[in-house]
């Protein structure tokens, strides 16, 4: 390495993000700089609802030396003004600012959106913004309902730009390589996937109707759902438990640890979905359950479970999220930051660590794995390089979640076509299929 060279890492390093990165989390190496020095094609990007999730967009665009944040935009003044002293500080400069994202879609210097908004704007914003010829990376989970999911892969197919989910733990060498160890046999026949998540929210209590705060536009808030009045425990974060707007823990989490299994077991839709649950913890406005069990049926004997405690620690003492894949020979134990291997008997073989940790149970997840997920999806863009969660394949996982909340609302084991994900014999579970939308709001192609 020059020495040039070496000393601009060096600054690069000390002077970008890693100030950002607190709770225990390491500053991101010079390695992660390798990846894009050598790029000619810059790649200007809009952040789309910059709360929370989206600083992590922030630091992982920021570490791309030929990328920029060209748009913040949020529907919430508050929040923009937060997140430009933030940006300031963390990244160097404020970008534009806009509050309607359909004028950043109207803007021919974007080359590519990043969506961070409530979960029933993914799908709907991701297909416009594909309509506009952007590139789009979308968190997850990439759709509010089954409806949404197929039209967003199609939209993707018709329109050709590069689509990625933000399920970063694709991106994880260390989970790349327990997928390749398994491949090759290590565990033997794999046919068991667990997946679990376990939090201690609180109550959200029960809503008041109150006066649409000045810095908040609403009716753009709400878009594509169907009017609402305003309430004191709904924006900015609480939405996640309305159905109106969100999906539930399985969604908002379980979708992560249900798609790395997906991966280990080499299986797409399943056969049949049970899920048991209910809400235990508060009397408050949540209209989800708070802890479930769900258990999808595959060919080959093949099956996975997840478990979502949102409201009550897993005990005994458990990681607070992770995947353990099950052999005949073994099982792989993995998170964001490891991949563990044992024998039959449960002793440790082998053990890799992730070179940056990521965080796993906060809202914002920053992490060496958002600068992954999201340099692969510019390598996509500039290179035409395999995306790791490209939208297709995603969607899967998507819908698995989808049909998780289904079998839950049915109360009974739903049997699906493995093809299409739709529910057999079901006319009830299939009123979920699509949702209802706001007049002149509903997504097409």
């Amino acid at each position: 390495m020059s020495s040039n060279r070496r000393d601009f890492l060096k600054k690069a390093t000390a002077g970008a993000v890693g100030v950002a990165f607190t709770g225990g989390l390491t500053s991101l190496t010079a390695q992660s700089y390798s990846r894009v020095l050598g790029a000619n094609d810059h790649i200007n990007c809009a952040v789309i609802g910059v709360r929370s999730r989206a600083k992590a967009h922030v630091i992982a665009i920021h570490q791309d030396l030929n990328a920029k944040v060209l748009y913040s935009c949020d529907v919430d003044d508050t929040i923009l003004e937060e997140h430009n002293v933030w940006c300031k500080k963390n990244i160097g400069y404020i970008p534009k600012v806009e509050k309607d994202f359909r004028k950043i879609l109207e803007d021919k210097d974007v080359d590519a959106v990043f969506i961070a908004t409530p979960e029933h704007w993914h799908a709907p914003m991701a297909i416009l913004a594909l309509q506009a010829g952007k590139h789009v990376y979308v968190e997850k989970p990439c759709s509010h309902n089954p409806y949404e999911n197929n039209l967003l892969v199609a939209a993707q197919k018709k329109y050709g730009k590069k689509v990625q989910m933000g399920n970063q733990q694709r991106s994880a060498q260390t989970s790349i390589n327990a997928i390749k160890d398994i491949k090759a046999g290590i565990i033997g026949n794999v046919y068991k996937g667990e997946a679990y998540y376990s939090n201690n929210r609180g109550s959200i209590g029960i809503g008041n109707k109150i006066n649409i705060p000045n810095t908040l536009d609403w009716d753009l808030w709400q878009g594509p759902a169907p009017r609402k009045d305003y309430k004191d425990n709904i924006h900015p974060y609480n939405w996640h438990w309305f159905r109106s707007w969100g999906t539930g823990e399985i969604h908002n989490n379980g979708t992560h640890e249900i798609d790395i299994c997906r991966w280990a077991l080499g299986v797409d839709l399943p056969e049949s979905v049970t899920s048991f649950g209910g809400k235990y913890t508060y009397k408050d406005d949540w209209e989800f359950v708070d802890n479930q069990q769900v258990t999808y049926k595959f060919a080959d004997d093949k099956f996975i479970t997840w478990t979502g405690h949102s409201r009550g620690i897993m005990k005994p003492k458990r990681p607070g999220r992770g995947i353990t894949i099950y052999g005949s020979k073994g099982s792989i134990q993995l998170d964001r930051n490891f991949y563990k291997l044992f024998d039959l008997q449960g002793n440790s073989i082998k053990e890799e660590l992730e070179k940056t940790a990521s965080a796993t149970t906060n809202t914002r997840g920053i992490g060496g794995l958002d600068v992954n997920h999201i340099g692969n999806f510019f390598d996509a863009i500039r290179k035409d390089k395999s995306l790791n969660s490209d939208i297709q394949d995603a969607s899967i996982s998507t819908m698995l979640c989808h049909l998780g909340n289904m079998a839950q609302d049915a109360g009974e084991t739903l049997k699906i076509d493995s093809i299409t994900g739709k529910v057999l014999n079901n006319e009830k579970a299939m009123k979920s299929w699509k949702r209802e939308y706001q007049p002149g709001w509903e997504p097409k192609l």
